[in-house]
């Protein structure tokens, strides 16, 4: 008997509660936030999240070091909620489930963020309120239900209105600047079936397309699948490029529908390369329906402006809800150009968003793998902006300053 009680009372005591495990982080703005946070998890015996000073480049840090199942934003000093998480969102990635805290108390907040697929939480809130919120939320995810199950990436098409207006280099280094620069996960997606120069603009090397054949419609299409049809350039930026003996050019386009739309909840943004040397009239009414974004890139040239105004009447036509950019690329030295500025605002009827100079230095960098973004040329800084308007951020005046000089010129 006393052998027993020895025995029992030399055995270390276990905590037999198990720690409730839910992967997360708080982006915090203030210390009262952090403080009830902590104290609500570690009074419910679930694991602390990490805390994070809410800020851009620790928001990039750390979600991309991370595996994180729940993102809680703290919003309590924004002045604006559904602004600010459409400025950070795509720095979040879609796999985890977002819930913000914010003061703003507005039914359109909770529905614009709703439509983002982002929880919203009023503050002040309580220690219970707060843990019974984040425990449906992660039977939510459990359940793959709920916000955020639909989260997908923004489709950014990129029209050219010729061969040789700059499609495939400014998908390319748009690409590059959303996922090297930005942080956002990007999967660029080559409507180019035959051959191309796209592997060319992201510095791939021995680089072949994916051979797709005709028994390949008979199999089922999942994620996993899907994911085998891309190659990685980096750990934040993939490419999708198909080639058949078998299937035809409409064919291809189906399947490489199919195999992105699986693909969307994997990214923060898909890039279709839709150079006019591969695009149709089928291009047209699917970006028109499928995409958040259409870059119209043209030329100084006649025909390239008078393709854009046919491809905006068309958009008109099928009443498409995306944001129309149009971007004037100077493929040739200013003075070389066939149609100036000015004339370029009287026919389409408004001024192009974004003006890329011409860069005498382009094939140079194209040859020694180097990119536009990473240098500090006009057209590098034109770029920028571009990409600035892709995340819905401010453009930061002097917009068209290079433009405004050349429409000066051109009176």
């Amino acid at each position: 008997m006393f052998d027993l009680v020895d025995k029992l009372q030399s055995k270390p005591l276990e905590n037999t509660v198990k720690k409730e495990t839910i992967t997360s982080v708080l982006f915090h703005q203030t210390q009262e936030c952090v403080e009830l946070v902590d104290e609500a998890f570690r009074f419910e015996n679930i694991n602390v999240p990490t805390m994070v000073a809410n800020g851009d480049e620790k928001i990039k840090q750390h979600v991309r070091e991370s595996l994180v199942e729940i993102v809680i934003v703290e919003l309590n000093l924004s002045e604006n909620v559904t602004k600010d998480m459409e400025r950070i969102s795509h720095l979040l990635p879609n796999s985890a489930s977002v819930i913000v805290i914010g003061s703003e108390d507005a039914i359109s907040t909770i529905r614009n963020l709703k439509e983002m697929g982002f929880y919203y939480v009023f503050w002040p809130i309580t220690k219970q309120e707060l843990i019974d919120f984040v425990r449906n939320v992660n039977n939510n995810r459990q359940r793959n239900s709920g916000l955020g199950k639909d989260r997908t990436a923004k489709k950014v098409g990129i029209w050219g209105t010729k061969g040789g207006v700059g499609a495939t280099m400014l998908t390319a280094e748009i690409a590059f600047e959303l996922s090297n620069l930005k942080k956002s996960s990007s999967l660029v997606v080559d409507h180019d079936f035959r051959g191309g120069n796209l592997d060319i603009f992201l510095g791939l090397k021995r680089f072949e397309k994916k051979p797709v054949t005709r028994a390949s419609l008979a199999s089922s299409v999942d994620t996993t699948y899907a994911t085998s049809m891309v190659k990685k350039v980096d750990n934040m930026l993939a490419v999708m490029s198909l080639e058949s003996d078998d299937l035809n050019e409409l064919e291809l386009k189906e399947y490489v529908r199919t195999l992105t739309a699986e693909l969307a909840g994997n990214y923060n943004f898909i890039i279709e390369d839709l150079s006019r040397a591969s695009n149709s009239k089928q291009d047209l009414d699917y970006i028109s329906t499928s995409c958040d974004v259409i870059v119209l890139l043209i030329e100084p040239t006649v025909s390239s402006v008078r393709e854009a105004k046919r491809t905006m009447r068309s958009l008109e036509m099928a009443d498409s809800s995306a944001r129309c950019l149009f971007v004037l690329n100077y493929t040739v030295a200013e003075k070389a150009a066939t149609i100036s500025p000015a004339d370029i605002k009287e026919f389409l009827g408004r001024e192009p968003d974004v003006v890329l100079p011409n860069e005498p230095r382009m094939s140079k960098l194209v040859l020694e793998q180097k990119h536009i973004y990473q240098h500090d040329y006009p057209v590098s800084q034109n770029l920028h902006k571009l990409t600035a308007m892709l995340l819905g951020q401010s453009d930061e005046g002097g917009k068209n300053s290079w433009l405004r000089r050349m429409l000066k010129r051109g009176k």
